[in-house]
């Protein structure tokens, strides 16, 4: 579908930038935008459905390359912290 918008100057400057810091088309950056208005309206409510959510979108074993989550967090602090 094409959607032709007649956008006030401050506002389509403002979605220019923001999507050039993302290295995104104006186009793309809008399509995102309103994508993920429909993700907040439909929040996970409940632990179940965040897990349920974080794996349909690939967040869950996206790393397989590593073995204990712990030891790695653990990993990750010391190198922070030094």
């Amino acid at each position: 579908m094409t959607l032709n918008l007649n956008l006030p100057p401050e506002l389509e400057h403002e979605l220019f930038t923001e999507a050039s810091q993302l290295n995104l088309p104006l186009t793309e950056y809008v399509l995102r935008i309103l994508t993920a208005r429909q993700v907040s309206e439909n929040l996970p409510k409940t632990g179940a459905e965040l897990v349920a959510y974080w794996q349909r979108e690939g967040v869950i074993n996206s790393r397989p390359d590593i073995i204990d989550s712990q030891t790695y967090a653990r990993k990750l602090r010391v190198e922070a912290e030094t």
